[in-house]
């Protein structure tokens, strides 16, 4: 699907927009099991659904979460429970472009639901995510679907154009912090690309480009995005996946493999972390905790 000049934007950017790959019917019955799910978040005053693999919780709520106004950050691997993301993610056109820049051979990894309604101050900081899931080689990519219009003044994603081709460490006094050094970050924002797109598009990312996102700032708009890592198939994991699917190394291009292809050189491994989603780990406090340091 993806053309030769296509192919090369995205090995030297490490990010490459596609626009319109879904379908304005596919989106909308996400969103209405999103809107389901927010609904549920209700009756909710911490972070619940523990049925996963790894026994952390699936929903992750927002300090500031109540009923009347439901702020339900993250929903963890969506497709374990939702046979319409699992219609997206295992067939069709999107682990066909995937196949395009990693294949033939590819596995789905996990995928995420993040949810930044208006006026929240959710943020992501700069992160590459090969560290949260050394694997051993470095084919894989993020995909990001735009579920809403997407642009600055709602905490559009950032990007750092040719980050993939660098590496920065994502541990501070020997723990690992879910991002690069804060004193980084303004020499990142000064390098970065907004990522802004309509409804349906999606951008696939190399697993190794620094990226991050700011707070949605508008008064009614919200920015709601599907996270989904793939891999290449002889990539195999040095650690248990940091989010965990039921659906892990399930085979969406080609065909699997037992041969594991090792790329030369180190890379850091951290130690499993407690917390529910990485909001945690960034310091980003969730509904019902105490206030993060």
């Amino acid at each position: 699907m993806l053309s030769d000049t296509n192919k090369a934007q995205f090995h030297r950017d490490g990010y490459l927009m596609v626009p319109g790959l879904v379908p304005d019917d596919v989106r909308e019955s996400l969103l209405q099991e999103l809107d389901s799910w927010v609904n549920e978040s209700r009756g909710h005053n911490a972070n619940y659904g523990f049925d996963t693999p790894d026994g952390k919780a699936r929903f992750d709520l927002e300090r500031g979460h109540n009923a009347e106004a439901p702020r339900l950050r993250r929903v963890a691997n969506p497709a374990d429970i939702s046979q319409p993301y699992q219609n997206l993610l295992f067939e069709g056109a999107l682990p066909e472009v995937v196949a395009d820049l990693i294949g033939p051979d590819v596995f789905f990894h996990h995928c995420k639901l993040n949810n930044k309604f208006p006026g929240t101050n959710t943020r992501v900081e700069y992160h590459a995510d090969h560290p949260f899931d050394p694997h051993t080689n470095d084919d894989g990519l993020t995909v990001l679907l735009l579920l809403d219009d997407m642009d600055e003044s709602n905490g559009c994603a950032r990007i750092v154009p040719g980050s993939h081709r660098e590496r920065y460490t994502h541990f501070c006094d020997g723990k690992f912090i879910g991002s690069t050094d804060p004193a980084l970050f303004d020499q990142f924002d000064s390098r970065a690309e907004s990522i802004v797109g309509k409804a349906g598009d999606v951008c696939l990312m190399d697993i190794w480009a620094m990226h991050g996102g700011g707070p949605n700032l508008s008064k009614d708009r919200s920015r709601r995005m599907l996270i989904t890592d793939y891999r290449a198939a002889d990539a195999f994991a040095i650690m248990p996946p940091a989010v965990p699917s039921r659906f892990y190394r399930r085979i969406v291009a080609g065909k699997a493999t037992h041969v594991a292809r090792l790329r030369e050189g180190t890379m850091e491994i951290l130690e499993p972390y407690p917390d529910d989603s990485f909001f945690g780990l960034q310091g980003q406090a969730a509904a019902g905790s105490a206030e993060s340091s």
